[in-house]
């Protein structure tokens, strides 16, 4: 058997796109070119890998199972080419995972920072959920991931970078009426139905009902916004109130109108966010050297953030 990756590639391709001239297009090449190469694989394999249809095409069970394996083929040809490229241009590059209530917020200066400090690392990001980042780092897809500590999963060194505290956000007139009914208002003074919440699958949704002391089971909680943009818009128009990360605090502010902030009463509620990997790794000084730029990068964000929407007990801030 002599597949090739180009027709692995191809195939996975078709796979994607469910259209052999659309799955020629991503490919760059023609369209009886990409058609040729999956002939010849399904020759190589013994039987049809897709159904072809006018407009789309269908995996065949036996395509089901070749994708699987040309997915973990294609995943290690990345690395061997990766590793190739480190070797020549003497840097070492990293794909990094970041969880959505993290990555627009902490990204953009993470990315500038590794450029000011210039360290040899050439990153590659992803932003997923946090169960499918600790997925990744398993099976090696990532070699490292910032998100909310502690993970709950053996094999992975954790490196606490910072505690980014929650702050109450909501429409003035909100904040008006929950500070009318609490003189110094904390988070298990906040009724079920005042709350609005991440979907279920984002940990920050979790992290806040542990805080307020709510049962996930409560009817009266609406978990229906997919990011943080979505949530702060509908809490800014005045659809109920939610905790806000501080690292998202000035993002936010700016970008929705109306959107009111206010700090809790000390200790106020937080959430620890670090940097992970694999035990099995070895952190060959790559580590220290992210997790130290990543966690200046941080700090820097929540310092402004402290200057901006402060003091802890402060009348609310927009």
């Amino acid at each position: 058997m002599n597949f090739t990756l180009r027709q692995l590639s191809y195939f996975k391709a078709l796979c994607v796109h469910r259209n052999f001239g659309r799955a020629a297009q991503a490919c760059h090449v023609s369209q009886p070119a990409l058609s040729v190469q999956i002939k010849a694989l399904e020759d190589l394999m013994g039987g049809g890998l897709v159904e072809r249809r006018a407009r789309d095409v269908v995996l065949t069970p036996l395509g089901r199972q070749v994708l699987a394996q040309t997915e973990e083929i294609l995943r290690a040809a990345g690395h061997l080419e990766r590793f190739a490229r480190d070797q020549d241009s003497g840097q070492r590059s990293l794909s990094l995972g970041v969880i959505p209530t993290i990555a627009p917020y902490l990204l953009p200066g993470l990315l500038a920072d590794l450029r000011a400090h210039d360290l040899q690392l050439s990153i590659q990001v992803r932003e997923a959920r946090t169960e499918r980042l600790l997925e990744s780092l398993q099976d090696g897809t990532l070699d490292a991931a910032i998100m909310a500590l502690p993970s709950g999963v053996g094999g992975l060194v954790e490196e606490e970078l910072f505690e980014d505290r929650f702050l109450l956000a909501g429409s003035a007139s909100r904040l008006a009426q929950v500070n009318a009914g609490h003189p110094k208002v904390e988070p298990k003074d906040l009724r079920p139905e005042q709350l609005m919440l991440l979907e279920d699958g984002h940990c920050l949704t979790d992290q806040a009902l542990e805080v307020c002391g709510v049962a996930r089971s409560n009817s009266g909680i609406n978990m229906g916004a997919s990011s943080l943009a979505t949530l702060s818009r509908l809490v800014a128009a005045g659809f109920g109130l939610t905790l806000m990360p501080e690292l998202a605090v000035a993002s936010e502010c700016k970008a929705a109108q109306g959107l009111c902030v206010q700090r809790f009463n000390a200790p106020q509620p937080q959430r620890k966010i670090g940097i992970l990997r694999r035990s099995s790794t070895n952190g060959e000084g790559w580590f220290a050297e992210l997790a130290a730029v990543a966690r200046y990068t941080g700090l820097s964000i929540l310092t402004q953030a402290q200057n901006d929407y402060g003091p802890a007990n402060g009348a609310p801030v927009s």
